[in-house]
């Protein structure tokens, strides 16, 4: 039986890391972390929850995923704020169904192409959910925002119907855990998965 990777798309303030921590059986998912170079804040350090490394490491070391998420306001001079899985988080957790928080669907993508070049897609079942942000989360988005430009960014990276296309991925399901909406077949996935764990 194929184990599961469920990617969870959303804006900010969609409701991602509260379906995750909330509402997910404990031990069911691996959370795939991903490095960064942005600065630790108050109560993060290293692995936790993420890898703080510097713009070399982006060059020089393997990934499954490169996110640039300042990109486009980004100017000579700034730094960059990249994001992605390094591989030897993937292969270190081979075997268990896996999740990964990304907004930009296109970011599902690039890691779906890295576990088919890689010859992993035999053993995962790629599972897409959408969560659809509430009327106000940009409130929540606003209250997050601890950098220069944070809010501006959160709110330029995009995951919408058109993010989908553009990526080639149809949702599987459609969630905004926020206002209590769930998928019930996102529910059912869930259950199957607790029976063979």
């Amino acid at each position: 039986m194929k184990k599961t990777l469920l990617f969870c798309s959303g804006p900010s303030g969609s409701g991602k890391t509260y379906f995750i921590k909330n509402t997910l059986p404990t031990g069911l998912f691996y959370s795939l972390r991903s490095a960064t170079t942005r600065p630790m804040r108050d109560g993060e350090s290293e692995g936790n929850p993420y890898f703080f490394r510097d713009e070399d490491y982006f060059e020089t070391e393997p990934l499954a995923t490169h996110l640039w998420v300042n990109q486009k306001i980004w100017q000579p001079g700034m730094p960059k704020w990249l994001y992605g899985v390094p591989e030897f988080e993937v292969y270190e957790h081979l075997g268990q169904n896996l999740i990964y928080d990304v907004i930009e669907p296109k970011y599902a993508r690039q890691m779906i192409s890295w576990f088919v070049v890689n010859k992993l897609n035999t053993e995962y079942d790629f599972k897409i959910a959408y969560f659809v942000p509430p009327q106000n989360n940009m409130k929540t988005v606003e209250s997050r925002a601890n950098m220069p430009n944070d809010t501006t960014v959160r709110t330029l990276n995009k995951c919408n119907n058109e993010a989908f296309r553009k990526a080639g991925l149809v949702p599987d399901y459609t969630l905004c855990p926020i206002n209590g909406v769930y998928d019930a077949k996102l529910t059912a996935h869930i259950k199957q998965l607790q029976k063979q764990y």
